[in-house]
């Protein structure tokens, strides 16, 4: 039971349903169309139509249920992209089994932390981790491991574990079970840079706001055709690219991870008309030839209309979510000029609010914490399972639910991303956006990317550092760079903000969506 149940007399929008009534729905109305197209980097490419993916999710979740998966339990889904890692998580969810998706990242402690939290009884997994899983994981009843590495043969040929196709039986025993939309679905764990990480639970209820509203954000219809490769593990292509394409019955093109080199081809082989993508893979992306025939009418992203991407040729909707908010609670407009390099409106279903430190209403032009409002279970997560106190404390005394970034407040309710609270800087008592200086460095010529933190300081409490990748071949770098960028700080900063450090790196540490993990950072100085 969470906390999310509606009170009498009140319909939700999703009573009497349920996310396998959503996949039997459209394999009924949608059978032989594709669903999902498996774009490995090695071998053939693999239609699964929806008629026959929801006859292989009935065969998996009977079997997981003669495996002794019982309802209400937790399975761990440690995989990479992949069409097993679909038909894994559908299968726990038709059987009433709460799916734990994980970040394939993780460290072994992660990973013990992560199954003891939600006491997982099982795993899914891939020959690369199921050493990881069988070592950490020690109370799970058993492992099932798939046959590849996202689409790779395995190094290993004899890895711990049964083997994932041993799971199947016949779909005519699929479980049957009451629909309770408010029934809890699926788990993901918080990226817990300054904590335990802490685990999201959706319910049946949360899934089908998010198929449902992603879709209406973002324009899907049936004709649509998603290209995917952000980590299914994570709520972006979880809920924004597959359980969108789902609820208007388009395709799904599932791509093993981002790859600069391969998109291209795979958008123009199968005719792609929507992506959800980052700055980091726009920005690799505009280092190789953009063909001029591709079909992408839209693309969502971080922001809306960044200049420096404009090469594309694609119109860019900004949007703000988290998994907490299953959705976007600000989205770009589809249909209407968007103010460049804002992140939307408030979402219609949502209510926004963005307050001073004191509680008072930021004004326009102004910087302040973002709040967001919507119903628990529903449009707002059910709970921080196992963490009542944390679930409690993430919300104010309105209601109102602490997202703990701050943004700009433009023109014509449009709204700018300023920072995750935890990222601004206290530089002898003012306050420093990290954001404020990356974006300075990010235009210098010859800076690939950039990112800031705070290191101690005696005297000031703390100073930013920026750490920068170069472009490949940047004459002179890093003395001459290192002077053109702290030259560009000092015209466009105040110097307090101007960076007292830059070190030069290959590559950023990385947390989920190729975010730069700035807690490693952190640690790299000492």
């Amino acid at each position: 039971m969470t906390n999310s149940q509606a009170a009498p007399g009140i319909v939700s929008p999703f009573a009497g349903l349920d996310v396998p009534w959503l996949l039997r729905m459209r394999a009924e109305s949608r059978r032989n169309h594709p669903f999902l197209i498996w774009a490995p980097f090695e071998g053939p490419v693999r239609k699964w139509s929806y008629g026959e993916f929801h006859e292989r999710v009935g065969q998996l979740s009977a079997g997981l249920a003669k495996r002794g998966i019982k309802p209400g339990e937790y399975v761990l889904i440690h995989l990479d992209n992949c069409i097993e890692a679909v038909l894994a998580w559908f299968a726990c969810v038709e059987l009433g089994a709460i799916a734990v998706t994980t970040n394939t990242r993780s460290a072994a402690a992660e990973i013990e932390y992560f199954a003891g939290h939600c006491g997982a009884v099982a795993a899914i997994t891939q020959p690369a981790y199921a050493e990881l899983i069988s070592a950490n994981c020690r109370d799970l009843r058993w492992i099932a491991v798939i046959s590849h590495d996202a689409g790779a043969k395995p190094a290993q040929s004899t890895p711990r574990g049964d083997s994932f196709e041993s799971l199947f039986a016949d779909s005519a025993d699929r479980p049957r079970r009451a629909t309770d939309p408010f029934a809890p679905c699926s788990v993901q764990y918080t990226s817990g840079t300054t904590s335990r990480p802490k685990a999201v639970l959706w319910t049946h209820a949360n899934a089908l706001w998010g198929a449902r509203i992603n879709a209406a954000h973002e324009d899907l219809h049936a004709s649509d055709v998603h290209q995917t490769y952000l980590p299914l593990f994570h709520t972006n292509a979880l809920a924004y690219s597959m359980l969108a394409s789902l609820w208007v019955g388009a395709s799904c093109v599932i791509q093993p991870r981002f790859s600069a080199s391969r998109f291209w081809n795979v958008a123009l082989e199968h005719n792609c008309t929507w992506t959800s993508t980052i700055p980091f893979c726009m920005k690799a992306l505009l280092e190789r030839e953009i063909p001029k025939n591709h079909t992408f009418r839209l693309w969502g992203t971080a922001i809306s209309e960044p200049p420096p991407f404009a090469a594309f040729g694609v119109k860019m909707i900004g949007w703000w979510g988290m998994t907490e908010t299953i959705t976007h609670g600000i989205i770009g407009e589809v249909d209407q000029p968007n103010t460049p390099m804002s992140i939307g409106r408030a979402a219609s279903e949502y209510q926004i609010r963005i307050v001073e430190d004191d509680g008072a209403p930021t004004e326009v032009g102004d910087t302040g914490n973002l709040l967001i409002k919507g119903i628990p279970g529903l449009s707002l997560f059910a709970e921080y399972l196992h963490n009542e106190k944390a679930t409690r404390e993430s919300f104010d005394e309105h209601g109102y639910f602490i997202t703990g970034d701050r943004v700009t407040l433009l023109e014509n309710g449009f709204i700018r991303f300023g920072d995750r609270t935890k990222d601004m800087l206290k530089v002898g008592g003012e306050n420093v956006a990290a954001s404020e200086i990356e974006q300075v460095i990010a235009v210098v010529p010859g800076v690939r990317e950039a990112a800031v933190v705070a290191k101690k300081h005696a005297m000031l409490d703390e100073v930013p550092v920026a750490f920068i990748i170069p472009h490949a071949g940047v004459e002179g770098a890093p003395a001459d760079l290192h002077d053109t960028v702290m030259a560009a700080c000092r015209t466009a900063l105040a110097d307090f903000k101007v960076p007292r450090e830059i070190h030069f790196i290959d590559d950023m540490p990385r947390s989920t969506l190729e975010k730069v993990a700035k807690a490693e950072l952190r640690k790299m100085l000492g």
